[in-house]
């Protein structure tokens, strides 16, 4: 729709992760780092952290897509919200292991059989569980005996457990302490500040079409970093509804004022909700002159009595 007016071959600001628009700030550089550091060193357990929007599932599908394959082998899980038995057929299907028995056991037996090969072959396997804050207490202690699959010298699976800040309370549960106990590397993925949120707003914009990357003033990308707290979800949908916003009033170059316009439309209240709410403040309000009348009336009579 804007697009054209706006010189772009494509719409910047998106919600569905798309590789080619992929900018590492500061912060995701080192969480890549980290993850890096900890699967090459066979370190067992890796936990990543973040607010929702912050790019958790992007820098693991980037660095997931960027290890060699012919070194490293990956078993992704969306989906964690599965019992043991469930969870261990997902990994053994993602690995490739052939999905025999119907018990625990037999499942960790098939795993291990597999795992002992990929070590002989000096390849490694490594379990990606994104959105880890949905796992119960029983799956994760089911993670943790897989931990125990090693060789007298090394770990013969690295597991990443990737998900929202409730996955650190999880895992701060004292009947999870021996699973807590063996994460050799965590990282909390925090919101870009100012100059990141600069840089990954000009960043699209050059990748969609505008070599310059100034569409917005520098006010609005202040205002813009203010009211999306730096989450990169939220600050893509601040500026597309800004685009919309300019578009609509052939605003060439937008403004705070563009900015604080879509953050109101975007913040808008569902229909029914203001007279729902002036509704129930009115009610509040005569109660509570209710009770000041009758307790003047009482004080009143108190006196005169």
């Amino acid at each position: 729709m804007y697009t054209q007016f706006f010189g772009l071959q494509v719409k910047p600001f998106n919600l569905t992760p798309n590789p080619q628009f992929l900018y590492l700030s500061k912060i995701h550089r080192e969480v890549y780092a980290h993850l890096l550091y900890g699967v090459q060193n066979r370190v067992g357990f890796i936990e990543v952290t973040g607010e929702v929007g912050t790019g958790k599932t992007t820098i693991l599908r980037t660095f997931l897509g960027e290890l060699d394959s012919v070194k490293f082998q990956v078993a992704l899980i969306f989906n964690p919200r599965l019992t043991a038995l469930e969870l261990l057929r997902n990994i053994n299907g993602e690995f490739g292991v052939p999905v025999q028995g119907e018990t625990l056991a037999e499942l960790v037996d098939a795993l291990n059989q597999f795992l002992l090969e990929e070590s002989r072959a000096d390849r490694v396997p490594v379990l990606v569980i994104d959105e880890a804050q949905n796992l119960s207490g029983d799956v994760l202690e089911q993670i943790r005996l897989l931990s125990n699959l090693e060789t007298e010298t090394e770990k013969l699976i690295q597991i990443v457990l990737a998900g929202q800040p409730e996955l650190a309370q999880v895992m701060d549960r004292p009947e999870l302490r021996q699973l807590n106990q063996r994460v050799a590397v965590r990282y909390h993925l925090a919101p870009l500040d100012l100059q990141d949120s600069r840089d990954y707003i000009r960043h699209r914009l050059k990748i969609a079409g505008r070599p310059d990357g100034e569409l917005f003033t520098p006010a609005a990308i202040r205002a813009i970093h203010r009211l999306s707290g730096g989450v990169p979800r939220l600050i893509n949908l601040l500026c597309d509804r800004t685009l919309l916003i300019g578009y609509a009033d052939s605003v060439g170059r937008l403004t705070r004022r563009e900015v604080r316009r879509a953050g109101r439309e975007l913040a808008r209240q569902p229909a029914g909700y203001k007279q729902q709410r002036l509704w129930w403040l009115t009610a509040m309000a005569l109660g509570c002159a209710g009770v000041l009348v009758w307790l003047l009336n009482e004080n009143l009579a108190g006196i005169f009595r």
